[in-house]
C-alpha cells in the first residue's frame, strides 16, 4: 500500500510538470519598431494566449557601455483579454536624442491570469534616417564610416584619416582602439544638425564613447577639415575608452587638448592666436579649461589652442607613459589634482607654473582666495577645430544676456525700522505712570474697606 501512494504521487507530481511543460504559453506576433527619426521610436506587437492577458511589460534600451545593466521598462496601455494589442512610443523630445547609429533592442514581458510569464525574443534596430541612402566602408578591424554623398574616393580619403589618427594616438598619446568605431558622415553641417536634438547650431562632430559612434557633417568641399575632424572626434572615443568610470571625470582642456594633439598641430591662425593671447598676457587659467568652454567664439578658440599647447607640454616633457597614468588615475577616481600631484609631481597651479615658463609666457598670477575647482561638463565638438567650414560661417551662437548697465542689478529689499529711542522712553514711562495710578488706586479702595470693617464692629 504505502509503495502505491509514493507512486501515484510520484506520478502526479510528474503529470503536473509535464502539462506545465506543456501548456502553451503566450505567442507575441506582429512585433516591430516603426522609427520617426529622430523624434519617437513606437515598439508595437500582438500577444496571444489561451488564458487572458493580464499584464504587458515592454523592456528596451540602447546598446552601450554602462556601469552595469540597464533595463528601462514600459507599461504600455491595452485592453485584457486572450488577444491584446501593446504600443508603446519612445519620446526623445522627453528622454534625449541617441545618436544616429545607435543600436535599439527591446523584448515582451507577459503574464496571464494564471500567473504564467512568457518572455518574447530580444529584437533590435539601428536607429538612423531612411531619407538618405547610406553606403557603408569597412575599412580594417575598427573603422565602419557611413556616407551617403560623395564618390569612392572621398569615403577612402576619411577613412584613410582615421587610420591615421588611430596610429598616431596609439603610438604618441597611448590611446588604443579595442573594438569597431562607426562614424556618420552627413553631408553638411544643416543634415547634422536636423539628426540630433538639443544640440548647438555650431555643431560640427561630437563622439559618443558610449555607443562606438561618431557623427560628423563633411562636404566634399571640406575634405581638409575633415580629415582633421575625424581624427580629432576618433581621439575622444579613444579617451572615452580607456577612463570609463562610475568614479571619476576626464577635465575638459585634457580632453580637448589630446584631440587637437591627434590632429598634429594648430593651424597659422589658432597658433597666432595663442601667441598673441601669451605676448599679451590674456592666457585662461588652467583650472577654468577644466570646464565646459566659453560659448563666446573667441574664448573658445583660445581654449582649444591653449588645451592643444597643455597637452603638448605635458607629453613631449613627460613622455606618453605618464600621460597614460594620468588618464587612468582620473578613471580610478581621483580628482584632477590629486592625479596630477601622483603622476607629474604637482596640481592644476602647478601645471600652469610649468607650462607657462616652457612657453615664455608671464607668470600666474596668483589669487587671494583659493579658487574652488569646477566640475567637469561634457561639450561637443564645435566647427572650427582647426579652421571653418564654409557651410557653418551663416551659424550664430545665441548671445548671452547681460544687464544694460556695467554694474551688477540689484535687488531693493524693504527694512523694517523701530520707533524712534526718545518715544520708546516715554512710551515706558507713560505705562509706568498708568500702572503707579492703578496700584495707588487699588491700595485706597482695600484701605477704606478696612476701615469700614472696623467701624462696624466698634458699634
Amino acid at each position: 500500500m504505502r509503495k502505491t501512494i509514493i507512486a501515484t504521487l510520484l506520478s502526479l507530481s510528474l503529470l503536473t510538470i509535464l502539462t506545465a511543460l506543456t501548456t502553451p504559453q503566450a505567442t507575441v506576433t506582429n512585433n516591430e519598431i516603426i522609427l520617426n527619426f529622430p523624434e519617437t521610436a513606437t515598439f508595437r506587437a500582438t500577444i496571444t494566449g489561451d488564458s487572458n492577458i493580464e499584464s504587458v511589460i515592454l523592456e528596451y534600451g540602447n546598446v552601450q557601455q554602462t556601469c552595469g545593466e540597464v533595463i528601462a521598462k514600459a507599461f504600455p496601455q491595452f485592453t485584457p483579454g486572450r488577444t491584446v494589442t501593446a504600443e508603446w512610443t519612445w519620446e526623445m523630445r522627453q528622454s534625449g536624442s541617441l545618436p544616429p547609429g545607435s543600436t535599439l533592442w527591446w523584448r515582451w514581458r507577459v503574464t496571464d491570469t494564471n500567473g504564467r510569464e512568457t518572455v518574447s525574443e530580444t529584437k533590435s534596430a539601428t536607429w538612423l534616417d531612411n531619407v538618405h541612402k547610406w553606403r557603408t566602408l569597412n575599412d580594417g578591424d575598427y573603422i565602419r564610416l557611413h556616407s551617403y554623398e560623395g564618390n569612392s574616393a572621398f569615403a577612402v580619403d576619411l577613412a584613410d584619416a582615421a587610420h591615421d589618427g588611430l596610429y598616431f594616438n596609439e603610438t604618441q598619446s597611448g590611446l588604443k582602439a579595442e573594438e569597431p568605431i562607426d562614424l556618420y558622415i552627413y553631408a553638411n553641417t544643416d543634415d547634422l544638425k536636423d539628426a540630433i536634438l538639443y544640440e548647438p547650431s555650431w555643431t560640427g562632430g561630437q563622439a559618443f564613447p558610449e555607443q562606438n559612434i561618431v557623427i560628423l557633417g563633411i562636404s566634399e568641399d571640406d575634405l581638409e577639415w575633415g580629415r582633421e575632424a575625424v581624427i580629432h572626434e576618433l581621439t575622444h572615443v579613444l579617451v572615452g575608452h580607456l577612463t570609463f568610470s562610475c568614479l571619476g571625470d576626464v577635465p575638459t582642456w585634457l580632453n580637448e587638448g589630446l584631440a587637437v594633439y591627434s590632429e598634429g598641430g594648430l593651424d597659422t591662425n589658432s597658433q597666432q592666436q595663442l601667441e598673441d593671447a601669451i605676448q599679451n598676457d590674456t592666457l585662461l587659467t588652467v583650472r577654468s579649461l577644466s570646464a565646459g568652454f566659453s560659448e563666446v567664439a573667441d574664448k573658445a578658440f583660445l581654449s582649444y589652442s591653449q588645451s592643444y599647447s597643455i597637452v603638448k607640454f605635458l607629453i613631449e616633457t613627460y613622455g606618453q607613459e605618464k600621460m597614460t597614468a594620468l588618464l587612468i588615475a582620473l578613471r580610478d577616481g581621483n580628482t584632477v589634482d590629486d592625479a596630477l600631484q601622483h603622476v607629474y609631481g604637482f596640481n592644476i597651479e602647478g601645471l600652469e607654473d610649468a607650462w607657462r615658463a616652457s612657453i615664455g609666457a608671464k607668470p600666474r598670477v596668483v589669487s587671494a582666495q583659493p579658487t574652488a575647482q569646477p566640475t567637469p561638463t561634457f561639450i561637443p565638438t564645435i566647427v572650427p577645430i582647426s579652421g571653418v567650414p564654409s557651410s557653418a560661417l551663416q551659424a550664430t551662437p545665441t548671445a548671452i544676456p547681460t544687464s544694460s548697465s556695467n554694474s551688477a542689478p540689484t535687488v531693493e529689499t524693504s527694512t523694517r525700522t523701530g520707533p524712534p529711542l526718545a518715544l520708546t522712553f516715554a512710551l515706558l514711562g507713560v505705562c509706568c505712570v498708568f500702572l503707579l495710578l492703578i496700584g495707588v488706586i487699588a491700595l485706597s479702595v482695600i484701605v477704606r474697606s478696612q476701615n469700614g470693617k472696623g467701624g462696624s464692629n466698634a458699634r
